[in-house]
């Protein structure tokens, strides 16, 4: 599933740069902001907030499926309007991701920008998030999960398959096909090993503030490496 909010078909485009979110773009997790908002808006109970904490803990020691683990932790929005979901999204943008965000991300934004790319979120975090980030970065398009709503309601469920793994390369592929431009000429921004089948299919693989398995991964098949901290 396709997600964009640009729909720009008429500019051409030097190429294409795809952006991971999480400790890539920003410092903060965006998941785990949500939840936290959540609790503290009482849209989420202590319980659900712990589980939360544990399937996340569980997913960093690779003790869980990734997916099995984000499909636990988006159960927690069933019955929510949607309409509070993206009221939520919009908050712990402003509060906590704006504020978080690499100054070398913008600065390497900016520079793609300036030579005529076309910049797009590629990432697991839900739409409301990347639509707004994406607007407040001044980014052409994302990529990204969707929830689920019946009569404007979320099921607690995804929307197609989450934007994770191995469906980031289909999503990635998928649009520079539809797009008519080569995925070698492309490049791509991210920071786990969960990435890999992303930088894999690009030209350009960028791994920011690698895990140790993606550092690994990106030393022996010499990958640029960079550090964003500030």
């Amino acid at each position: 599933m396709e997600n964009t909010f640009s729909e720009q078909t008429e500019r051409e485009y030097s190429y294409f740069v795809f952006f991971d979110i999480d400790r890539t773009i920003t410092r903060t997790i965006s998941g785990k902001a949500l939840a936290m908002a959540a609790f503290q808006k009482k849209l989420m109970s202590r319980t659900e907030l712990l589980k939360a904490l544990y399937v996340s803990l569980a997913y960093k020691l690779s003790l869980k499926d990734p997916v099995k683990v984000i499909n636990d932790m988006v159960s927690w929005v069933r019955g929510l309007p949607e309409k509070t979901m993206a009221d939520l999204c919009s908050g712990v943008v402003r509060e906590d991701l704006l504020p978080s965000i690499n100054s070398e991300a913008r600065s390497e934004i900016k520079d793609h920008k300036n030579k005529n790319a076309k910049l797009i979120i590629l990432s697991s975090s839900l739409l409301p998030v990347c639509r707004e980030l994406a607007a407040s970065l001044g980014m052409d398009d994302y990529l990204c999960s969707c929830l689920e709503a019946e009569n404007g309601f979320l099921t607690g469920r995804t929307e197609g398959p989450l934007c994770f793994g191995e469906e980031k390369s289909v999503r990635l592929l998928g649009y520079c096909e539809k797009n008519n431009t080569r995925p070698s000429e492309a490049w791509y921004y991210g920071d786990s090993i969960s990435d890999i089948h992303a930088l894999t299919s690009v030209g350009n693989p960028v791994c920011v503030n690698p895990d140790r398995q993606l550092r690994k991964a990106a030393i022996s098949r010499g990958w640029k490496i960079v550090k964003w901290n500030s």
